[in-house]
């Protein structure tokens, strides 16, 4: 995808797209289709800044998604992408921010790490600098490439496929968990993760720990006005609304890490539900009655902002 990928090409045939699903994947996808020429509608039932995507803490990193064999790949395609955007912060929402995965070793990970830039392999972990994204802008950002495109961001309900494919010849599924009850998928379940936002103490570097005996995970992450802590990742829940007590525990956490983060305060929770799916990422296409086509973009899991880019332009190739 090139520095103006959302630009059409020159001479390319116009034909109507509609994208189900308005998060990182379904927006994401949406401007790369419109690079190559379509007139992209994408409808989502809800706003882009209350999806999941939002609620994302959002570093680039290839966490809880699987097939580990094509994972790599979508996730160091975004990769370039978000750092020829982080040269916009303000405009785009990536930035290039320092600091340390905790535990973690170069030889533990696939064949993607050997790609990586500006990461050192320390006693702590691996310091790296990498593409923080602050996901309401971004959001934005690309429901702006949409439209500029020519296309459009619509409020839709969908119950079935059938109603976007009376509109459009190729119809893209980047619904998420939606998936579970559209598609039917029951492989489809969530992760939840819930966060704490604080005012940041001055803290500059992000961090990251895994518990490998738990579902929780210590992380956090300086985005512009508040600082993010993590996490949970409780397979199978459904709530999304904030727990206090796990709350104090991530909060508790953090601190141990950075003692400040204890006394700074509170200023929101977040819960989302990561899309994971038990035979991991689902990009391919089925014929839709009519003849036209629905091409699936779904199942990313923790990892939806980190392989945006490399799913969406893999679905785009199945789109034609």
């Amino acid at each position: 995808m090139s520095k103006e990928s959302g630009q059409r090409r020159a001479g390319a045939t116009v034909s109507e797209v509609i994208v189900v699903g308005g998060g990182v994947s379904g927006l994401t996808t949406a401007v790369v289709l419109a690079g190559r020429g379509h007139r992209v509608r994408v409808w989502s039932r809800q706003p882009a800044e209350t999806t999941t995507s939002a609620v994302a803490g959002a570093l680039w990193w290839p966490y809880r998604i699987e097939p580990q064999d094509r994972v790599g790949d979508w996730s160091l395609t975004s990769l370039r992408w978000y750092e020829e955007l982080a040269a916009r912060p303000q405009e785009t929402g990536v930035r290039r921010v320092g600091g340390v995965h905790r535990g973690e070793r170069l030889a533990s990970l696939g064949p993607w790490a050997g790609e990586l830039q500006d990461v050192v392999e320390t006693a702590e972990g691996l310091r790296c600098r990498l593409p923080l994204i602050d996901m309401p802008v971004h959001l934005d950002w690309l429901e702006e490439r949409v439209r500029e495109s020519g296309g459009s961001v619509e409020r839709r309900t969908v119950t079935s496929f059938d109603e976007a494919a009376a509109e459009a010849s190729t119809v893209v599924n980047c619904t998420g968990l939606g998936a579970r009850g559209l598609v039917p998928d029951p492989g489809m379940r969530p992760v939840r993760g819930q966060l704490v936002l604080v005012e940041n103490p001055g803290i500059e570097e992000w961090f990251t720990e895994a518990d490998p005996a738990s579902s929780a995970t210590t992380y956090f992450f300086p985005q512009p006005g508040r600082l993010v802590l993590g996490g949970t990742a409780g397979a199978d829940e459904w709530s999304t609304v904030p727990d206090p007590r796990t709350a104090e525990e991530i909060v508790a956490r953090c601190a141990r890490i950075r003692p400040e983060i204890a006394r700074a305060r509170i200023i929101g929770h977040r819960v989302g539900l990561r899309p994971a799916r038990a035979a991991g990422v689902r990009i391919e296409a089925e014929p839709l009655p009519g003849g036209g086509r629905l091409v699936h973009n779904y199942g990313h899991g923790g990892a939806g902002v980190t392989v945006a880019l490399g799913c969406a332009e893999a679905a785009a190739r199945l789109v034609g």
